[in-house]
C-alpha cells in the first residue's frame, strides 16, 4: 500500500505533465469541482473546472509555459509546497521568464483543490 505523501507525490507529478503536455483533461480529472486556480498573468483566481479550461486555452494562445517540478514538500498544516522551475515564452520564443517560484498547493478528497503562486 502506497503511503500518503507518495500518492500527493503522484497527483502532482501527473498535474504538472499533463499540463506541460497540454491534455487539459488529464489535468482536469485530477481537480476537485471547485478548484481555485491563480490566473497569474491575469490576476485572481479560476474558479472550477470549467473556467481553468478556458483560461489554459486563452493563456496557450498568447504564451508557451512549460513548469518543471524541483522538489515537493509536504508542510505541517496538511497543504504541498512545489519548488518549480518555470520557463514562459511568447508564441515566438521570446523569454517572458525564466526562473523558480513555489506552487503552494491544498488538497482535497485526493484531488488538487487550490494553488497559490509565491517567490522563492
Amino acid at each position: 500500500m502506497q503511503d500518503q505523501s507518495t500518492i500527493i507525490e503522484r497527483l502532482i507529478l501527473a498535474a504538472y505533465s499533463g499540463f506541460n503536455m497540454r491534455d487539459i483533461d488529464s489535468v482536469l480529472s485530477l481537480m476537485h469541482p471547485d478548484i481555485h486556480w491563480p490566473k497569474a498573468f491575469e490576476g485572481g483566481y479560476a474558479i472550477g473546472i470549467g473556467e481553468i479550461k478556458i483560461y489554459w486555452n486563452r493563456q496557450w494562445s498568447e504564451i508557451n509555459p512549460k513548469v518543471i517540478p524541483l522538489a515537493i514538500e509536504n508542510l505541517e498544516d496538511g497543504r504541498v509546497e512545489v519548488l518549480v522551475h518555470q520557463l514562459v515564452t511568447d508564441l515566438e520564443g521570446n523569454v517572458i521568464f525564466d526562473g523558480n517560484v513555489k506552487h503552494v498547493y491544498e488538497i482535497q478528497n485526493g484531488l488538487l483543490y487550490k494553488m497559490n503562486i509565491e517567490d522563492c
